[in-house]
């Protein structure tokens, strides 16, 4: 079997790959082992990733599937006595502000629509599990072998492999990329599920529409959820440091039951009672970073590369941006372009590293300085935290208010990319570098197992 771009992983990240591949005109194998539907968390789209989605001609489908329209996030202090509100915006082509919507998803079925929809205009989907990437004697991609469903194996033939694996990091286990380095955030826990009947907003403005997202802060790294997925159904999930959630010794259930009703009082409120109508759901929350995750016939896309702290629900648009990004780059590729460079990608490696560092500086400051945060959004840089929330992190930056957040952080001029690769060191909270290679110090791999001890 033989084409131009195997993209490992069928979710958002590889069918918006194969969506804008499409649009060049290139083929491509989507490599899938999970069968869709299936459960999945992020379910809460930024104004970017909306934007992606009218830019895929996807919006009447969205709307026919009757996804709840997100106007904006509301974020709550430790009490919830006092709150913050940013609303969905978008930029026009002269960069004018203006309001804008985007939608929550419940992702067993956004997923599935999606990838769905890269099958119909032209990919083709392979269920099974990439087991290793082929190389050339050079370390180029030559190809990647696939586990079939059915046990036997096939080798495909591929001028680029696009890792969308997601945390899974398909490429940096097989050691292609270089080392993948753990972070401060890992040190943290998500539990979650899904309820009904929670009480939401419904005062007829966009600050209260009963669609939004709700945060609730209890302390640092210590927060939760509030995603409405329907008329009726609502995603919750609680993230704490891992010690605190060990320390109660209870149960995830059990921990995630009570502290709904105990993290903050307007959750409280808001969850009279806890009908859960999903299973709860445990992530050991790992922030990490790939080095070298571009070089010769591959890239590595969002969560394949990068994880940052989730709390504003950056990840659909990180994935499904880096994907319509890198298509242009992938069919210049296949054209002949930089066919001789030791990193073909450099520029895109370099560019998707930057806009993460935006996000990077973002949530730092908002753990670390969260009274200055709330005064930059309201009052000193509106518009530039707008900008970040909304996930346009790879135009018009750094802006003020993320060079201003550096200079807080004290990381200003220090934010470099090594002249041999264009790789971001990452300078920030979650830099370990006694800790890399992840996949060489097994003693350092966490699994939810580790996590939680035997259930």
């Amino acid at each position: 079997m033989k084409t131009d771009v195997v993209i490992i992983g069928g979710g958002p990240a590889g069918a918006s790959a194969a969506l804008f591949l499409e649009r060049e005109g290139v083929s491509s194998i989507i490599v899938e082992q999970q069968s869709f539907p299936r459960y999945h968390v992020g379910e809460s789209m930024t104004g970017e990733a909306g934007k992606v989605i009218r830019e895929l001609g996807l919006e009447a489908e969205m709307m026919a599937r009757g996804y709840p329209v997100k106007k904006g996030v509301k974020v709550y202090g430790p009490k919830g006595h006092s709150s913050w509100w940013v609303p969905v915006t978008s930029r026009n082509e002269a960069w004018g502000l203006y309001d804008s919507t985007t939608w929550q998803v419940r992702r067993s079925d956004f997923d599935e629509m999606l990838l769905n929809h890269a099958v119909a205009k032209g990919a083709t989907l392979l269920p099974g599990k990439a087991t290793r990437p082929l190389l050339n004697d050079d370390g180029s991609i030559r190809g990647v072998e696939v586990r079939l469903a059915g046990g036997s194996y096939q080798t495909i033939e591929t001028e680029v492999i696009l890792d969308c694996s997601g945390q899974a990091t398909f490429l940096a286990n097989a050691g292609v990329t270089g080392p993948k380095y753990l972070g401060n955030y890992d040190k943290q826990i998500a539990i979650f599920s899904q309820v009904k009947g929670a009480i939401r907003d419904n005062g007829g403005s966009r600050l209260e529409d009963k669609d939004n997202t709700l945060i609730f802060y209890q302390k640092k790294f210590h927060w939760a959820w509030f995603i409405p997925l329907d008329d009726d159904v609502v995603s919750v999930g609680v993230v704490s440091p891992s010690a605190y959630f060990q320390e109660k010794g209870e149960s995830t259930k059990e921990f995630l039951m009570r502290e709904l009703h105990e993290l903050n009082d307007e959750l409280t409120r808001r969850l009279p009672t806890i009908d859960l109508v999903e299973e709860v759901h445990v992530i050991p929350n790992y922030s990490y970073q790939v080095k070298g995750f571009c070089g010769k016939g591959y890239i590595c896309i969002g969560d394949a590369h990068r994880f940052i702290d989730p709390i504003f629900s950056f990840g659909l648009t990180v994935a499904m941006r880096e994907a319509q990004l890198a298509a242009p780059e992938i069919k210049a590729y296949l054209d002949g372009a930089n066919r001789d460079a030791d990193n073909p990608f450099a520029e895109h490696q370099l560019r998707c590293e930057q806009g993460a560092d935006v996000l990077e500086d973002m949530i730092d400051l908002f753990w670390e300085q969260p009274l200055a945060f709330a005064l930059f959004v309201h009052q000193r840089y509106t518009e530039e935290m707008t900008d970040a929330f909304a996930g346009r992190i790879f135009e018009h930056q750094p802006s003020k208010a993320i060079m201003a957040f550096r200079k807080m952080l004290k990381r200003e001029g220090e934010r470099l990319y090594e002249d041999e690769d264009l790789y971001s060191v990452p300078i920030g909270s979650r830099y370990h570098p006694e800790r890399a290679p992840l996949w060489q110090a097994n003693s350092e791999i966490q699994t939810t197992e580790s996590w939680l001890g035997p259930r």
